[in-house]
């Protein structure tokens, strides 16, 4: 660690003046992420060259696909030959609601806006501005399993036509990043520019990845099985806390065979879809694996909060066994958990989860969750102790102490070395009366307050269902509405839900 720092730090640390290098790495880590601002903001700018109408493409992104998919809506105007300006929806003002406008956003669990969208959701949309003068698009993304399916991207639409924004076409809706609906988003791009023969957008490609270790973390627990699942990429590929692994599931070899289809068939049935009624699995039988690929659709993706460091030699995921209906494991984790065999490949892909990096390491980090939640807080605290940094409170919970406290030597270990101030447990089955990380944090609510004074940061990881819920409504509880928008605006309460 002291090898990467510069000269001066360096001679610093040999002279043992600790706070005088942590002054300075602070400073140096400050000074890089100001250029990486400033760089990002020329290369927004640089999207504004062109002739003709202006375009705005603002996104609402919760784990980085409307922000991916934003870019390239961008990049693709910008090749065309229009003047583009690409912006976080959190910076777009009413001011900027004219001319031409395209709208990339997400809905993260039962219908919420993500995070970022809380800025303009306060101070645009519940404002009534005149939108006559502009004409929009919206990407929406969602994914049908939930009742409320893409409500943010529709509620956000609808509002746009009732303050007289005129639709460029109708909306388009993606159901867990569907390729069709992507290309059909590109066309009316096309329809927009003029040019018809871009070549059609693909999710970026899955890298392999091998399976080097899975191990259950809790024997006998009540809640379902929870293991420890590493993987190993076959290249460079790195990350930074925050990001998470987007899988590329695999269906059971079992449910494969039973179709009784060729042998030589399975590995692309693996992949997709598969069709359970009778009429329809005789239907594939003499057909090419091509043409059976053209029928079926891809299996859908899955995404898992990393857990690990580069350093650590792979990325290291917390995966709940998950069950469908019928009892089966369901396709990630049964995939992860169950049916991927240990030394053999999973299709995977990192992806860049910006409204969940950490932040500046001077700053003091409140960390929250519950579960398979201790994935994303391990990462940061990871990266805290590589750093040096300290400063840092954990609040964890789960449901027994004995069965289900996830990595708990290390935890430990963090706590005797003083990586962690402060650890809070919540185990809910461990006394008659429950007891969830929410109470844990009205019961600290004075300590709360004072840290969220002195500038800490507050992260939270886990199920947007319950802990998440509870969670934000101890926080507005305790710190106040007003107080908690304010964290939000500036970076200082993100949340990894799910």
């Amino acid at each position: 660690m002291i090898d990467a720092l510069p000269p001066e730090v360096r001679r610093l640390a040999a002279a043992g003046a600790v706070a005088g290098v942590y002054a300075l790495f602070c400073a140096a880590i400050a000074a890089r992420e100001t250029l990486r601002r400033r760089a990002a903001r020329r290369a927004a700018e640089a999207l504004t060259q062109g002739a003709g109408e202006p375009v705005l493409v603002a996104y609402a992104s919760q784990t980085g696909f409307a922000e991916e998919l934003a870019t390239a809506t961008a990049r693709t105007l910008a090749e065309a030959g229009a003047p583009v300006t690409l912006r976080e929806l959190s910076a777009v003002t009413a001011a900027d609601l004219t001319g031409r406008a395209l709208f990339v956003v997400s809905t993260t669990g039962e219908g919420d806006a993500p995070d970022p969208a809380r800025a303009f959701i306060r101070d645009v949309m519940k404002a009534s501005p005149d939108l006559a003068a502009l004409r929009y698009g919206v990407l929406a993304l969602g994914d049908s399993t939930y009742a409320h399916y893409c409500a943010f991207g529709r509620s956000l639409d609808a509002w746009l036509a009732r303050h007289g924004g005129q639709p460029l076409f109708d909306r388009v809706e993606v159901d867990d990043g569907d390729p069709a609906a992507l290309r059909h988003w590109q066309g009316q791009l096309s329809l927009l520019t003029g040019v018809t023969d871009a070549p059609d957008w693909s999710r970026p490609a899955y890298g392999r990845w091998t399976l080097a270790e899975r191990t259950l973390l809790n024997p006998g627990g009540p809640g379902g099985e929870a293991w420890h699942v590493r993987l190993v990429p076959t290249d460079d590929t790195t990350w930074q806390a925050g990001d998470i692994l987007e899988i590329g599931p695999r269906n059971a070899p079992a449910e494969v065979a039973a179709l009784g289809l060729p042998a030589e068939l399975a590995e692309t049935l693996s992949g997709l879809r598969l069709p359970h009624e009778p009429a329809a699995i005789e239907a594939l039988r003499g057909l090419s694996a091509e043409a059976i690929a053209e029928r079926l659709t891809a299996l859908p993706h899955r995404e898992y909060s990393i857990a690990s460091l580069p350093a650590d030699g792979g990325v290291e995921l917390i995966v709940r066994l998950m069950s469908r209906a019928d009892g089966q494991p369901g396709l990630g984790s049964g995939w992860l958990c169950r049916h991927a065999p240990v030394g053999g490949v999973v299709e995977a892909r990192v992806r860049t989860n910006r409204s969940f990096h950490a932040p500046d390491p001077s700053r003091p980090l409140i960390l929250i969750g519950s579960g398979t939640g201790l994935a994303g807080l391990r990462a940061h605290l990871k990266a805290r102790a590589a750093l040096g940094v300290r400063w840092n409170w954990l609040i964890f919970g789960e449901r027994t102490a004995a069965h289900d406290y996830f990595h708990r030597d290390e935890i430990e270990g963090w706590t005797a070395s003083g990586l962690l101030d402060r650890v809070d447990l919540a185990f809910s089955r461990d006394q008659a009366e429950r007891i969830y990380v929410q109470h844990r944090l009205r019961a600290a609510a004075d300590t709360l307050r004072r840290w969220v004074t002195n500038g800490a940061a507050i992260y939270v990881c886990g199920s947007l269902e319950g802990m998440s819920r509870d969670v934000h409504a101890a926080l507005v509880e305790v710190l106040g509405a007003e107080a908690l928008e304010r964290l939000t605006d500036e970076g200082r309460y993100r949340r990894d839900v799910y």
